[in-house]
């Protein structure tokens, strides 16, 4: 199957180990090295053959295992079976999906799973809920409607729903999770008109619903990263996002470090108090540009994709977390660096491609985005005082090998 098989731990002194799930995601790869640099023995699983943070010399084993996604039980059973194969202690997923398949059976698998209750992430997990929870702990949420079916529509419209909107699935993967059956990723969308708001919602699966109609807020987005555990706070960083992909809101491909906000740390922390949060979570912003208010957006109940940025700044997150599962939380108290920036090189091409593929109004962006020309001038800028490559380090080069050989096959 092209996996690095257990054999490759034969010999080895017996050392705490940690198998990381989606090796696929770049926070895997984050997570890959923090833990590897502080001594622990890593292992990784993935869906997929020679996945990114597969490449990372601190990896001692890695291996194919069935989607979470399409199949919930068989990924979960894999998962064990590599428990037991490799004397796994904490198995740390990074991806939703790994997360709703390995939480309900988590007293199943032969080691911790490093997540929060089945029952917290659910609820976090949950927009609608966490709009109203935020709203009580005195954070700025978007005017937004509900749709609880695709039948609703004639009736929110009646209501007088104002556009621009977002469209928005209460959960970012759908599915039923009491059946553990196959699940669904679902994305957001954006409608300026009636018709706009028609053709999207009618592009959505049944577990897209409930869906929420939200307000669009125009202004870069921000995050609050928080690691909680046991009511305490351990670790705290912020970042904004300077390009994304999609151009109109998504996956951060650079981004900066930022001051961290007290008065929206201690409402962040209080929104993830209520669902008596354990671990990890980054609490997403947008920031009005008129008026400077900061909207939430969502609430992501896991590491992130630009996890790696903390850590340069000085806030080692995983390895903070594995010493917190470990029976030993420890407070971060390095330097936090604030202004640093980390470039995501694959994904800021794709950022480049499609803003000159596609028109703004086609990509949904606001009136005020930065036109081609200003895009490419920013592109060309290819280093700046303080910035660092997401995936390439000169320590541990090969993922970067790994990431460019896949994307130029999509090509």
């Amino acid at each position: 199957m092209g996996e690095r098989s257990g054999t490759a731990l034969e010999g080895r002194e017996r050392r705490f180990s940690v198998l990381v799930t989606d090796g696929e995601e770049r926070a895997a790869l984050a997570v890959v090295r923090s833990l590897g640099r502080a001594g622990y023995r890593v292992c990784l699983c993935s869906p997929r053959r020679r996945s990114l943070a597969g490449g990372s010399r601190f990896v001692l084993a890695e291996m194919v295992v069935p989607d979470p996604l399409e199949s919930p039980q068989g990924y979960a059973q894999r998962v064990g079976e590599l428990v037991s194969e490799w004397g796994i202690d904490l198995i740390l997923p990074v991806a939703d999906g790994s997360i709703l398949s390995l939480l309900p059976v988590r007293d199943e698998l032969g080691a911790e799973v490093v997540a929060p209750s089945h029952s917290s992430f659910l609820a976090v997990s949950n927009k609608a809920l966490v709009s109203r929870v935020a709203r009580e702990v005195g954070i700025a949420v978007p005017r937004q409607w509900v749709l609880q079916s695709h039948d609703q529509l004639d009736e929110v419209l009646e209501g007088g729903v104002e556009f621009p909107l977002v469209i928005k699935p209460a959960r970012s993967v759908g599915g039923d999770d009491e059946a553990n059956g196959r699940r669904v990723r679902l994305s957001v969308s954006h409608a300026a008109t009636r018709a706009e708001l028609v053709e999207g919602l009618s592009n959505l699966p049944d577990e897209a619903y409930p869906v929420l109609l939200q307000q669009r807020i125009i202004g870069p987005g921000m995050g609050v990263f928080l690691l909680l555990w046991d009511g305490e706070l351990l670790a705290a960083a912020s970042h904004r996002r300077l390009r994304e992909k999609p151009p109109s809101g998504g996956m951060s491909v650079y981004s900066e470090s930022i001051p961290i906000d007290p008065l929206l740390l201690e409402r962040s922390w209080r929104l993830l108090d209520y669902f008596a949060w354990q671990g990890p979570a980054m609490v997403e912003y947008k920031v009005d540009t008129v008026t400077g208010v900061p909207y939430l957006m969502e609430v992501n109940g896991r590491l992130w994709g630009s996890l790696q940025l903390a850590i340069d700044a000085g806030v080692d997150f995983p390895a903070l977390l594995i010493e917190a599962a470990r029976g030993d939380p420890q407070i971060s108290e390095g330097p936090y660096r604030p202004g640093l920036r980390l470039r995501w090189w694959w994904g800021d091409i794709d950022h480049l491609l499609i803003r000159l593929r596609r028109s703004n109004p086609v990509l949904s962006l606001p009136p005020d985005a930065p036109s081609r020309l200003q895009v490419v001038r920013e592109f060309m800028r290819v280093w700046r005082r303080g910035e660092r490559n997401e995936v390439f380090r000169l320590h541990d080069p090969w993922p970067l090998v790994r990431e460019t050989r896949d994307w130029i096959l999509r090509r």
